[in-house]
């Protein structure tokens, strides 16, 4: 069989979440003796200043036996960051690629400024 084969066999059902410079893969496989798995895959694309990139990628795999448990413990996980923080968003401003988009320099110096103290020229 070759490496081609060996892979389209292996690939049964696959989905993709994409999730801003995140996607997320999850890629049903067969094993040897054809049973299922399942793979997880994030990748996370990183831009250089000359404009090349490349990507980063974590992989994980999840058998059967532990589905249950697993799916019981990011439940868990999930409920509690949500119940801690909210479901808001955090920013991207804390990345250390992070590249402001046009505008924002405006917007922050606008929020900057709400802490000065309101002084009348009256007052003087």
């Amino acid at each position: 069989m070759s490496e081609r084969e060996r892979v389209e066999q292996e690939e049964i059902f696959s989905q993709v979440l994409r999730a801003g410079r995140r996607t997320y893969f999850f890629d049903v496989r067969s094993t040897k003796a054809d049973d299922y798995y399942l793979t997880v895959t994030e990748s996370k694309k990183f831009t250089h200043d000359d404009g090349s990139f490349h990507y980063q990628k974590h992989k994980i795999y999840l058998y059967k036996e532990d589905f249950s448990d697993f799916k019981e413990m990011l439940n868990k996980a999930t409920d509690f960051i949500v119940n801690e923080k909210g479901s808001e968003v955090i920013s991207e401003r804390h990345q250390k690629d992070y590249k402001k988009e046009e505008g924002e320099e405006i917007v922050e110096e606008l929020i900057s400024t709400e802490n000065f103290t309101n002084v009348s020229f009256d007052d003087i």
